[in-house]
């Protein structure tokens, strides 16, 4: 009986922290023109999240390349790109790191936090973060 009810409060407790994963595909939105602009997958390496440029929505930009990239990103395929490097969990969020915009090739500190287990709000930012920009991602339903 101890070894059912142990194995429940398990279960219960990997389906609930899975749940708050920002680990997945997520679908960003433009929040100048509020038109879907890609597929972007998180992942976790070594304890730390990355995200790269899994699909370009955008009819046209499929094969766009980030010619406003410096370094190493210089005139490289978006796909694929790796745009947020090595974010760490701080309680509710995940910061200390830096995130791509491949449209301009600048980079922004940044910080995730998860509104509710479909929607991500993504917050890039100079200096400190009352001066950014936010975006919200939404999960993509495999």
């Amino acid at each position: 009986m101890k070894k059912n009810v142990l194995l429940i409060i398990i279960l219960l407790f990997a389906i609930t922290s899975n749940s708050q994963s920002i680990v997945g595909k997520w679908k960003t939105i433009d929040d100048e023109t509020g038109k879907e602009k890609s597929i972007v997958e998180i992942y976790q390496v070594d304890g730390k999240i990355y995200a790269k440029v899994d699909k370009l929505l955008t009819k046209g930009d499929e094969n766009k390349i980030c010619d406003n990239c410096e370094g190493a990103n210089k005139n490289k395929p978006i796909k694929g790109m790796v745009i947020i490097n090595g974010l760490t969990k701080d309680g509710d969020e995940w910061n200390g790191a830096k995130i791509l915009d491949p449209k301009t090739g600048k980079e922004y500190k940044c910080y995730i936090a998860l509104e509710n287990p479909d929607k991500l709000k993504v917050r890039g930012y100079l200096g400190f973060a009352l001066l950014g920009r936010t975006q919200y991602w939404y999960k993509v339903k495999d």
